[in-house]
């Protein structure tokens, strides 16, 4: 094959001869590389002396890859009769603008993307296709595009596909070139049915990643896949395990968790993780917490979870920041889910006083406002934060910003005072004597700084 760059003829005759050497160089690089890359393809052949790579068989066809597309079993049958046909190298050239960091411009390369016929119909889901090439020889463990037939199959939820390809030989912890197991790749509800089949073919359910050092723990706790990450702890996952970063399965869940209506799945995750042993204060290298990323995701319940199975409320990261920061730097972006509920939960469990600058965070949400201000014994001046009150929100709600500026710097009410006195007092332990105390539901409310304005 060969690979040619075309360069722009307005260019053509501004190149020294260097520059002609070190475009022949980058070209037979490539090409080199092309070489290499075409051996992973050739099938082994056991001899005497050991195992060598045989020659294989090319075909750039299009009506070839058409039919594997589509599943046309009929043509397949057709065209695959050999071991030979089944193994052979689908090539499909393509073009692609690329930079040449060498050469200073853009040029035009002429690729092959090469494949194999059990690669393409396993990753459509091509199951009596699959049966077909299989039945014929086909390489079971053989790399295509970087990954084996196994691994196509289950990233795409065929669980068919997978169990024929299991029941074959299929190795169910072959590593592909990005250093992915096959289990590592099952990302969405859909291939639930191939994890199973996976593990009970004695795929490793620890197995890490070679680069970032996951587990399939931690890609199930990232997509909020709860029936994942069931099985993987029924088959004894270590909920411990840190990736590269230093951070357990429970700190993938907490930082992913951002569309509202994955909320219910990704509690069910933290749930199972912290009841199998997962230690809420587990930190990065970024010494960020699952409860700074529960926060700056703005998810209440998750966060209530952490703090109940004592996460640590006023931990630092290596920005400086605190769990309480980050839920007020993400006011602004969650202001449909409730962050006044979590500025609450911190403050009754001991968050340290938040300094009046931070206001101005909380100037779109009134009543995430208003928690803040029943904090204070005084309240502050508004010039830090009034001008960031966007004008339909001060309309909205203009009696609630009038009280306030009525308010600023006056004495509070005797009842306010011994609120704040008493929460000075018990600090971390706040929340749980004002629950075992025998109060009223509206004083123990008042206590925990529930709103009392109406923002609707």
């Amino acid at each position: 094959m060969r690979i040619v760059t075309v360069t722009c003829t307005m260019f053509r005759d501004t190149f020294a001869a260097s520059s002609t050497l070190r475009s022949l160089r980058l070209r037979r690089e490539l090409q080199d590389l092309e070489d290499r890359r075409r051996g992973f393809f050739w099938p082994r052949q056991s001899t005497a002396f050991g195992e060598t790579r045989t020659q294989p068989q090319f075909s750039s066809d299009t009506s070839v890859h058409d039919a594997l597309l589509s599943g046309d079993l009929d043509k397949i049958r057709s065209i695959f009769q050999s071991k030979e046909s089944v193994n052979r190298v689908i090539e499909i050239a393509s073009h692609e603008l690329n930079w040449s960091a060498e050469l200073g411009l853009w040029s035009l390369t002429s690729k092959q993307k090469q494949t194999a016929a059990l690669y393409i119909t396993a990753q459509r889901g091509h199951t009596e296709c699959v049966k077909h090439l299989l039945g014929h020889g086909a390489d079971v463990n053989a790399l295509s595009e970087g990954a084996t037939a196994l691994h196509a199959a289950c990233a795409n939820g065929h669980t068919e596909c997978a169990k024929l390809l299991l029941k074959i030989g299929a190795d169910p912890n072959a590593i592909s070139e990005e250093g992915y197991a096959p289990l590592h790749l099952c990302t969405s509800p859909q291939t639930i049915l191939c994890a199973k089949l996976l593990l009970e073919h004695n795929a490793r359910v620890n197995m890490q990643t070679q680069e970032r050092q996951i587990t399939p723990l931690h890609v199930a706790a990232k997509h909020g896949l709860d029936e994942h990450v069931d099985l993987y702890l029924s088959y004894c996952a270590y909920s411990h395990k840190k990736n590269r970063e230093g951070e357990t399965a429970l700190n993938a869940a907490c930082s992913s968790v951002e569309k509202h209506e994955a909320f219910g799945r990704y509690y069910k995750v933290c749930k199972m993780l912290i009841n199998s042993g997962a230690d809420v204060k587990t930190a990065g290298k970024k010494k960020h917490t699952p409860l700074h990323n529960a926060c700056g995701n703005a998810h209440p319940g998750i966060v209530d979870l952490l703090l109940m199975h004592g996460a640590t409320v006023n931990a630092k990261n290596c920005a400086g920041y605190t769990p309480m920061d980050c839920i007020l730097l993400a006011v602004e972006d969650h202001l449909e889910h409730h962050p006044e509920q979590i500025v609450v939960s911190l403050l009754n469990r001991g968050a340290a006083p938040i300094d009046p600058k931070m206001l101005k965070q909380c100037a779109m949400s009134p009543q995430t406002m208003e928690v803040v201000l029943n904090t204070y014994e005084h309240i502050p001046f508004c010039d830090s934060w009034i001008e960031a009150v966007p004008p339909e929100v001060w309309q909205k709600h203009e009696a609630f910003y009038e009280s306030i500026i009525q308010m600023t710097n006056k004495p509070r009410s005797l009842q306010h005072l011994a609120r704040c006195a008493l929460r000075n007092y018990l600090g971390t332990r706040y929340y749980s004597v004002i629950q075992q105390l025998q109060l009223p539901s509206s004083f123990r409310e008042f206590l925990l700084l529930k709103c009392e304005g109406d923002f609707k």
